[in-house]
């Protein structure tokens, strides 16, 4: 259960649960690329080509960590049909085609980590495309688990993080609520996040699985 010197590949953006994983993986001494579309490398999972490229320029890696996430929320009667493609295929169809590339490129012992979201599991109005993406992320670690085997997959569902992604003049009031119904009867940081990631990563008998760190919010 050590990540010391292994090559890890975080795919999404710089800040939030990203900027605070890759931190945390350094500090176990592990060897991070951080990649997105305004990266250097970058990739974009709407392009297959770009992450073609990708795979090329990297080479091997231990672990593969896909944060990324594009938003299409909104009432269904109201959405837009490039948005709802767009969100499904950097949270589902991206992450396929980066498995596609680098599946012959994990070394012995690695893994891949998807994440998936609370929304996935308790649902609500106007997170419809949300939802779906985040059930669809949980499958996809499963099935993709076995065809891969030994390569691990798993998933990860965070619950609502204090990430940066809620900032705004509702924020505190939101959160409040948030947290009181709850069982944790609390929000999340980007460092429980980002903890739980590494267990994942490092434990070579976790396979297959989400886990869900949302202090129960799934349940509220």
């Amino acid at each position: 259960m050590n990540l010391t010197d292994k090559k890890v590949l975080i795919i999404g953006g710089a800040s939030g649960i990203a900027a605070r994983l890759k931190s945390d993986l350094v500090a176990a001494g592990a060897d991070v690329v951080l990649v997105g579309r305004n990266s250097t490398p970058a990739v974009d999972l709407t392009d297959e080509d770009s992450i073609r490229r990708l795979a090329e320029e990297l080479g091997e890696v231990d672990h593969i960590v896909s944060v990324s996430a594009a938003h299409a929320n909104g009432p269904v009667t109201e959405l837009d049909m490039g948005a709802v493609h767009t969100a499904l295929d950097v949270k589902v169809v991206g992450p396929i085609m980066v498995t596609k590339h680098f599946a012959g490129r994990i070394r012995p012992g690695g893994s891949i980590l998807l994440f998936s979201g609370v929304a996935g599991w308790r649902p609500s109005p106007g997170l419809v495309v949300m939802a779906t993406g985040n059930i669809a992320v949980a499958a996809l670690a499963e099935a993709l688990a076995v065809e891969l085997a030994p390569i691990r997959v798993n998933a990860l569902s965070p619950g609502i993080i204090d990430s940066g992604s809620w900032d705004g003049p509702d924020k505190e009031s939101f959160f409040a609520q948030v947290a009181a119904a709850n069982p944790s009867r609390s929000i999340g940081h980007p460092s429980d996040v980002s903890a739980a990631a590494l267990t994942v990563l490092a434990n070579p008998f976790i396979n297959g699985a989400t886990l869900h760190v949302d202090g129960g919010g799934r349940l509220a």
